[in-house]
């Protein structure tokens, strides 16, 4: 199984670029990272343009997982689940989305197969993706049964 996190804006290193790539590394999965930036045309359009560039980068027949936060709030265990329902049920490509500033376009929401949520809080974009790349690595460790996840 393949991972993809496609994201609206661009990590230039950090503290929350390195999260994220830290426990993508540790993953089993290949993880790709897309980034993509709508900076030009007027505001009131952006979620529009940020949508069609998301959707561009989306695998064909990818389970399409979005970061929303009126989406269903999942334990870790429940995460696991399903990451091991799609991988045993031959899923190749399993992508992620993460919108910019105001959010995901509803087009994208409703194409999802889950709608994923870190609660209702508002998360800073990058720090959505440390965040996301740590629950991925959780899931791994719970589906191994490695002793990283304890309750």
């Amino acid at each position: 199984m393949r991972i993809h996190v496609i994201a609206v804006g661009r990590a230039r290193g950090g503290p929350t670029a390195a999260l994220f790539a830290e426990y993508t590394q540790r993953l089993p999965w290949p993880v790709a990272l897309h980034e993509v930036e709508a900076r030009t045309g007027a505001p009131e359009g952006r979620s529009q343009r940020e949508a069609a560039l998301l959707a561009q980068r989306i695998p064909a027949r990818s389970t399409l997982v979005a970061l929303d936060p009126r989406g269903r709030m999942l334990s870790s265990e429940a995460l696991a689940e399903r990451m091991g329902r799609w991988r045993d049920e031959g899923t190749a490509d399993l992508a992620f989305l993460i919108g910019g500033a105001d959010g995901l376009d509803e087009g994208l929401r409703t194409r999802a197969d889950l709608l994923l949520s870190f609660g209702p809080m508002i998360w800073p974009h990058l720090l959505a993706r440390a965040m996301l790349a740590e629950q991925l690595f959780r899931a791994h460790t719970i589906l191994a049964g490695h002793p990283y996840h304890r309750e």
